[in-house]
């Protein structure tokens, strides 16, 4: 039985960041719902510019282009956990995002430094209008984005959990075999965390969760728990 001791404080806001496959939106969605907090993915919002980019015509490898064409998209992300929505240019995103296309064009879009500004604006702005607090979800929010935030939370998993993970969260021909899988989540890696602009990487005073070996629900109670925790300590309770 739930006790009313889970339930965060409005103003709390999580930071949870994290390389692909280690459960970041899974958890995010879960914990946001389960203390009645906002819920936002950052990640949605980067594939939606790039979608944008795409259907316009904009040559992705161009940073030149993409960073004059960057301010043009208007997006807008619903931060209900139950029901997370994305737009762009009033058009709902959710589906197009998701495509093998976007997925290997995003890495060259995020890592231009006028379309980094503008989304971490956006974002930042969420989060500071979001009533009840938020849980954001994303690669660089408590390094970058966030810094403030009450908890940071950064999540890893081996490269086969990762692999086998998403895999299974892909669908028909775009989930191909898992070497291919695990390939390319390496390679995402490499370009997320070696881009000079916010790149991939756990805060100095971000707590590290492994999840290789742990179920959604282990890794959901884990950072519920530490969520508890930093509210209790920034109200000034032991626990």
């Amino acid at each position: 039985m739930e006790t009313a001791a889970r339930t965060a404080p409005a103003a709390v806001i999580v930071a949870i960041d994290g390389p692909a496959g280690t459960g970041k939106s899974s958890t995010s969605r879960a914990v946001a719902a389960k203390l009645g907090l906002g819920y936002l993915d950052t990640g949605a919002q980067y594939r939606a510019i790039t979608w944008w980019m795409l259907s316009n015509g904009i040559d992705v490898n161009d940073a030149t282009a993409v960073a004059d064409a960057s301010a043009k998209p208007v997006i807008v992300s619903g931060t209900d956990p139950a029901a997370p929505t994305i737009s762009v240019d009033g058009l709902d995103a959710a589906g197009p995002i998701r495509t093998q296309e976007v997925t290997a064009a995003v890495s060259a879009v995020s890592a231009v430094p006028e379309v980094r500004t503008l989304i971490t604006d956006l974002q930042r702005g969420i989060a500071a209008e979001a009533p009840h607090g938020i849980v954001v979800e994303g690669r660089d929010i408590g390094s970058t984005v966030l810094p403030d935030a009450d908890l940071k939370v950064f999540l890893t998993a081996s490269a086969e959990a990762r692999a086998a993970r998403r895999s299974g969260e892909l669908k028909g021909k775009e989930a191909g075999d898992l070497a291919a899988t695990r390939e390319a989540l390496i390679k995402r890696d490499a370009a997320d965390s070696s881009r000079k602009t916010s790149p991939l990487a756990k805060a100095a005073d971000a707590v590290e969760v492994d999840t290789t070996d742990l179920t959604l629900d282990q890794v959901i109670e884990c950072v519920v728990t530490l969520i508890e925790g930093a509210c209790a300590e920034r109200a000034g309770v032991t626990r």
